[in-house]
């Protein structure tokens, strides 16, 4: 059986990888980091035994989804797990944000992400046993400002997700959108010591530890959703009711907006 993970170049793409050849699944990796990509794939199937194929490929093109889906079909790939996790982050007001960096996030997020699940989604149905992880985040339950792009398309993300599980679970496909917050991939712009701090407490979260509870969720429930972290149960309804003065006042800090 194979599973496909996309982003699986770096970050907790590699995590995803990495366990589920301990789960004993041979891997399609997909990314567009290629030299990366092929690394991660030559270290796993060295480690682990199993077979690993790194496909090269821009996930934001129109027809990406279509690519990586022959690809498995004219290798006569089983492919039993999907994990959709690549993404991309856009942190400023929409105003200044490239219209084509825009576009590349949208068809990541929303476009590729959605035919994955549906070119994917039939073969599994067909056989009557599958597993579509779907990345979303602790934001898609917010409204924040710079964010904008992000945390709608991980909303939804989410109730795509939340949907599809209705429709493939009566043919024995699980469908589980993972909602993370914080997580140390090392892309926190947070001093050495602070992030430690953010560990301990478990605010902030490590991408093994993650991954590691959301395959035992995809593999051992019927959950819809996973939000992980304990603490992001108590910092969404937070941030859903943060004062408009208090964002206007953070925004301003930050020079998203003229002081006035």
């Amino acid at each position: 059986m194979v599973a496909i993970v996309t982003g699986a170049s770096s970050g907790i793409g590699v995590h995803y990888a990495e366990q589920l050849a301990q789960y004993g699944y041979d891997l399609l990796l997909v990314s567009n980091q290629p030299v990366q990509l092929q690394q991660v794939a030559d270290d796993i199937h060295a480690r682990h035994g199993v077979q690993t194929w790194s496909l090269d490929i821009n996930l934001a093109l129109p027809d990406a989804a279509e690519q990586l889906f022959a690809f498995a079909q004219e290798r006569q790939m089983d492919v039993e797990v999907l994990v959709n996790n690549a993404g991309m982050l856009i942190f400023d007001v929409l105003t200044r944000t490239d219209i084509r960096r825009m576009e590349t996030l949208l068809q990541l997020h929303v476009v590729t992400m959605t035919k994955l699940c549906r070119l994917f989604g039939e073969t599994m149905k067909t056989r009557g046993k599958g597993f579509i992880i779907n990345m979303s985040s602790m934001t898609a339950w917010t409204a924040l400002p710079t964010i904008q792009l992000y945390n709608a398309t991980k909303n939804y993300v989410l109730q795509f997700s939340r949907s599809l599980w209705y429709e493939l679970q009566p043919y024995g496909v699980h469908v589980l959108a993972v909602a993370p917050g914080s997580t140390n991939t090392g892309l926190l712009p947070f001093p050495e010591r602070f992030g430690r701090l953010l560990l301990r407490v478990g605010i902030t979260m490590e991408p093994d530890v993650l991954v590691r509870r959301a395959l035992k969720k995809l593999f051992r429930t019927r959950r819809k959703v996973y939000l992980a972290g304990a603490w992001s149960y108590l910092i969404v309804p937070i941030l859903k009711h943060l004062p408009d003065r208090l964002v206007f006042f953070v925004m301003r800090k930050m020079k998203f907006i003229d002081n006035r």
